[in-house]
């Protein structure tokens, strides 16, 4: 792995830790939790189609 990709890794894994407990606490409900993981999953691979498109 090239350093940039590490850093990358490093830097989404520090966003996953900041985020991740607010996010939990908020989606106390298995149904709101479903709802609000399935948006953040598509706007992901929206993401990583957008990126795959450009290179």
């Amino acid at each position: 792995m090239e350093f940039d990709q590490i850093m990358s890794v490093v830097f989404l894994i520090a966003v996953l830790a900041l985020i991740l407990p607010g996010f939990l606490s908020t989606n106390n409900k298995l149904k709101q939790f479903m709802k609000n993981l399935s948006i953040w999953a598509i706007i992901v691979l929206i993401i990583i189609v957008i990126i795959y498109i450009i290179k």
